[in-house]
């Protein structure tokens, strides 16, 4: 897992926790934390391409 992946995967963890929170709580950490600024959209963003980097994961071996 090359540098690139890893930080992508940590950006997927915070938007999964995210989502959990606003699943179980209706609080969402990075509106608070952020506001509804500019901000908190170009996170949204940053965590949406994590997850797409992060597809790659599924096709790659581990092992190596």
């Amino acid at each position: 897992m090359n540098l690139i992946q890893k930080i992508a995967l940590v950006f997927t963890i915070i938007g999964a926790i995210n989502w959990g929170l606003i699943g179980l709580f209706n609080f969402n950490l990075v509106e608070s934390i952020f506001g509804t600024s500019m901000l908190s959209a170009i996170i949204y963003m940053i965590v949406g391409i994590a997850g797409i980097i992060n597809i790659m994961l599924l096709f790659t071996d581990l092992d190596q």
